[in-house]
This record gives structure tokens, C-alpha cells and sequence, in this order.
């Protein structure tokens, strides 16, 4: 197996996959392998830091605006962890961030467009609420980075994400400033380059840069997500910037009669050539949008507001879930995480095929890469090591091949081992299901997937479930292999120590003291895990209080 290329200290960083690119430069999905944490690493081009001469003042001058940005302090601002200069070359800057799963803005408008009607009827177009909704989070932050203050200076579709919990996470704070991507350049000829389709009038005219700029971007992603287009297009940059500068922008209602009178008007003011006819600042255009939000405890972000058509796209995460269920715990029926991801998909079943030399070595080298980075505490990176290799490996050999199941299995033990509970119960759960159908409901196999999982609802706080599971998994062994193996002294031992974290003081009591007895046959009086029962029984028989 290749090894990974490596940056930072000591090889910190370790970069997995290429996953976007840009003008600016290239994002790697990546891993820090000292805090066992997914992270993006961006790697500005060298032309955007200028020459090599300038390198370590640019590497200086990110630091301190990175330190600036970090003072911001909102969910909705991804962190910037390190900027790492390349020793080598001095020509090439690594932006080490937070790593944020979820859907560019710009997929969503390409995706919400893609299907309106010719006739203009935009049938297609995001619902309305999802507009205001997405405005009103952009809103939340920029009114924390604008209290610093921190401008943006290069707000678009581009720079915004929806998480996977529906939150909205705006990137690349403090960047425009850092590649003065805000300074119109020509080139020889004349020509303008490093325009953009929501750059402010004063922007484009090399004036004072405020908050104030960053509201008229935002009116610009704003008319974008209620109308599907953007505010000008142009057959040239400098055409478009013209525009941006001479031209007022088409009324919105005129492009969809059904966006409320309230919200065109604060487009157009947003959208003001000059910044002091622009609202005042991020919490007064939020408070013009509350609204259109739609109400707590409503069901459905579209439902929510009458008259408010669209069609939400699919796979993208909802933007009204902040507004509708505020502070929200997690559903255990939901991803945990945005780290967290479902199973494999099970494809078609073809007629499962030798696995080829190509197979087996990929499987082989996973399993040790995989062992290598757990005894390195990195389980996050383990897992999804293992996981990378199960996709092609159902495929080639079959869902159901024993090889792919003792892959999950591997993987769901490696989270259990790195403590990601949440992610580890439904694997053991759906592996205990499949071992249940094609080896038995008393396999050995499907007992440990059911005490595994029943393990993980025991961390996860849910003791009355893992009880049961604990004690239906106990008597299946003790029919299999008698009540003093070291299964079943095993399971004995945890369903007494969940009696007792219950309350339930007599019967773990009755539990543990015939644990204990046998304990002292197979283990011995002076063995460290009976001398544990031994003690936890001296505090069960003490009087309370």
C-alpha cells in the first residue's frame, strides 16, 4: 500500500484524497494523526502567494489574520487549525481546517435549477423558507465576525455549506484579505481578472472595504436562492462588473411572483450601489428575515409558511431545522455525526467472483494499516481505513461473503475501541441480523455481534436495553457452554455491574456474589478481575448513606 503524503511536524498531517480544487488552490480530505480527527487541508497555488521571496511573510501574515478570524467564536465559521509553509520550496502554503461534511451552496442552486421549466415557471426553484433560512444563518455569522471586525470580502455559493444537521457553515474567512482577492488587477491589455458575480460596487472600484460589502454578497446569494439566477451576467468580467456598479437589479417578484413583498424589498436594499442605503448592518437584514422563518415546532420547513412553493433537493441537509427545533438533541435514529456515515450500499447480487490477487492485497493491507493506526490511538483513521476497502470487496465477492462481513466486524471493534459508541451499535446490529440469518440466532459469531452491540447501548446510557440484550445472549451461551466460561462469566459480570449503576442493589447483589464464587474456581481468589467483584461486593453490603 502507497503510503500517504505527509506535511506538517513530524508528518502531522497525513492527506488522504483530493476532494475539490479552485482558483485559489487544492482541498485534501486528510487526518490529524495526533487528535485522530478528520481535516481539510487547502494548499494555496503558489501564483496566489506571489514569490517565493514573499513566502514567509505570507505564511506570517495568515497566521495573524487566522488568530483574528479565530476570535469569532460561531459554530458557523469552520476553524483554521495550523498554516504550514512548504520548507522546501518556500512557494507553497498548507491551510490546515476543521473538516466539515456536508453541500456547497453552489451544488444546491445547480441542483435546485437544474429541472425549472423553460416557460420561467422555476418549479424547481428552492423553497422559499429554505432562502431565508440559509440567509438568516449567513446572517448569525456575520454579525459575530462584523463585531470584531472581520470582513469576509469574497462571500458566495461557493464559500457556503450546509452541514449535514442543517446548520450552515460559511468557509474561507480572513483568505479574501490575505490574497487581496478583493483588489480588481488588470491585466497587460486592460482586461479586469479576479472579478466575482457578487463583488460590491466599492469593491469593484478599489474603494473602503466594510461590513457593509459583505451585505451586498449577501443580497446577491440571496436573489440567487430565491430566483435561481444570479443578480447580473455578463458576456466579460468587466461587463459584469459595469453591471454591478450602473445597472439596478431586476425585481425579484417579477422573476417569481410568490416571494413575499418584504423579502424583495430587502433584496433590493441589500443590493444598494451605495453602502449607507444598505440596511445597518447583519442583525438588522436578520431581523427583517425572521418573518419568513418559518415557527418552532412546526414539522415541515415548506408546510410551515402558506404559499411558500418549491421543492426541497434532494440529499441536502433541511436549513429550517435550526429554526423549526431549535437546540434539537440528537435523534438516535439519525447520523450522529457529520463524521458519520451509513453502511455500505448493498448492491444487486451478482454471482459472487474470486476475489483477484488486487483484492486480497488491498484487504490484507487494510487490516494491518487499520491495526497499525489503532495501536496508535487513531481510530477514527482506522475505521475509515477498513471502510474503504468494504465497498469493492461486497462487490466483487457478495454482502454476505465471510471475508466482507469480518471486515465490518473489524471496523465496528475498531470504533468500539476508539469509544464511538454511536456509530458502532448499528454496525454490530446489522451484522448480528445477517450472522442470525446465514449461521444461526446462536452462532458464535452473532452472540458477540449482540453483546457488542448490547456493550455499546450500555456506554450510550441505555442500561434497561443492554440488560436485556446482555441476559438473552447470556442464556443462549449458558445452553451452549455452561454458566462458568469465560463468555458467560464475562456477560455475568456485565449485567450484575449494570444492576448495580441501576439501583437495583439486591438483585446484583444475588448476581455477583454467584459470579464471584465461580470466579474463584476458574480465575482463582487472587485474580485481578475477582478481586474487582470481590470489592464492588464490599460496597454493595455496605449500609447506605
Amino acid at each position: 500500500m502507497a503510503q500517504a503524503p505527509r506535511i506538517g511536524d513530524q508528518g502531522r498531517y497525513e492527506l488522504i484524497e483530493e476532494i475539490d480544487s479552485g482558483g485559489m488552490g487544492i482541498v485534501w480530505r486528510g487526518y490529524d494523526t495526533v487528535l485522530d480527527r478528520e481535516i481539510a487541508v487547502k494548499i494555496i497555488r503558489p501564483d496566489a502567494i506571489g514569490s517565493p521571496a514573499h513566502a514567509r511573510e505570507f505564511a506570517l501574515r495568515f497566521r495573524r489574520e487566522a488568530r483574528v478570524t479565530a476570535r469569532i467564536g460561531h459554530h458557523g465559521v469552520p476553524q483554521v487549525f495550523d498554516a504550514l509553509l512548504d520548507q522546501s520550496s518556500y512557494d507553497r502554503l498548507y491551510l490546515v481546517m476543521e473538516y466539515v461534511r456536508g453541500t456547497s451552496l453552489r451544488t444546491v442552486l445547480a441542483g435546485a435549477g437544474a429541472g425549472a421549466g423553460a416557460d420561467g415557471s422555476g418549479t424547481s426553484l428552492l423553497p422559499v423558507s429554505w432562502a431565508a433560512s440559509i440567509a438568516a444563518q449567513i446572517c448569525t455569522v456575520l454579525s459575530y465576525a462584523h463585531a470584531i471586525p472581520v470582513v469576509h470580502r469574497d462571500l458566495k455559493p461557493d464559500n457556503v455549506l450546509i452541514a449535514a444537521d442543517g446548520t450552515v457553515k460559511v468557509l474561507d474567512f480572513g483568505i479574501a484579505k490575505i490574497l487581496r482577492s478583493d483588489v480588481t488587477r488588470l491585466t497587460a491589455t486592460g482586461n479586469p481578472i479576479g472579478t466575482s458575480r457578487y463583488m460590491s460596487p466599492e469593491q469593484i472600484n478599489c474603494g473602503r472595504i466594510t461590513p457593509l460589502s459583505d451585505l451586498y454578497a449577501l443580497g446577491c446569494v440571496l436573489h440567487e436562492l430565491l430566483s435561481g439566477q444570479p443578480v447580473f451576467s455578463g458576456d466579460s468580467d468587466f461587463e459584469l462588473m459595469r453591471r454591478h456598479v450602473d445597472m439596478p437589479p431586476e425585481r425579484l417578484r417579477t422573476l417569481r411572483p410568490e416571494v413575499p413583498e418584504g423579502l424583495e424589498a430587502l433584496t433590493l436594499e441589500l443590493l444598494a450601489k451605495a453602502p449607507e442605503q444598505r440596511p445597518a448592518d447583519a442583525y438588522a437584514v436578520y431581523e427583517r428575515l425572521v418573518p419568513h422563518l418559518p415557527l418552532p415546532g412546526t414539522d415541515d420547513g415548506l408546510s410551515a409558511l402558506p404559499g411558500m412553493d418549491g421543492r426541497a433537493p434532494a440529499g441536502v441537509a433541511d436549513p429550517t431545522v435550526v429554526y423549526r427545533q431549535p437546540n434539537a438533541p440528537l435523534r438516535r435514529t439519525a447520523v450522529p455525526s457529520p463524521a458519520a456515515e451509513p453502511a455500505p450500499p448493498v448492491p444487486p447480487a451478482p454471482a459472487p467472483v474470486p476475489a483477484d490477487t488486487v483484492l486480497r492485497d488491498a484487504i490484507r493491507d487494510a487490516y494491518a494499516r487499520s491495526a497499525d493506526l489503532a495501536d496508535d490511538g487513531r481510530f477514527t483513521q482506522a475505521a475509515d481505513v477498513l471502510k474503504a476497502v468494504i465497498g469493492p470487496a461486497a462487490t466483487a465477492l457478495g454482502v454476505q461473503n465471510r471475508r466482507v462481513l469480518g471486515l465490518r466486524r473489524q471496523r465496528a471493534a475498531v470504533l468500539m475501541a476508539g469509544e464511538d459508541y454511536r456509530r458502532a451499535l448499528p454496525e454490530f446490529e446489522a451484522l448480528a441480523a445477517v450472522y442470525a440469518r446465514t449461521a444461526g440466532p446462536s452462532s458464535r459469531e452473532t452472540l458477540e455481534c449482540r453483546r457488542s452491540a448490547a456493550g455499546c447501548r450500555a456506554n450510550l446510557g441505555e442500561t434497561a436495553a443492554a440488560l436485556r440484550e446482555f441476559q438473552e445472549v447470556l442464556e443462549l451461551v449458558i445452553s451452549a457452554e455452561g454458566d462458568a466460561s469465560v463468555t458467560a462469566i464475562d456477560l455475568r459480570r456485565n449485567i450484575g455491574i449494570l444492576l448495580y449503576t441501576e439501583g437495583d442493589r439486591v438483585t446484583a447483589e444475588g448476581v455477583l456474589d454467584a459470579l464471584h464464587e465461580d470466579m474463584c474456581v476458574v480465575l482463582g481468589e487472587d485474580d485481578e478481575e475477582t478481586r474487582e467483584i470481590a470489592d464492588l461486593l464490599l460496597r454493595l453490603r455496605r449500609p447506605e448513606g
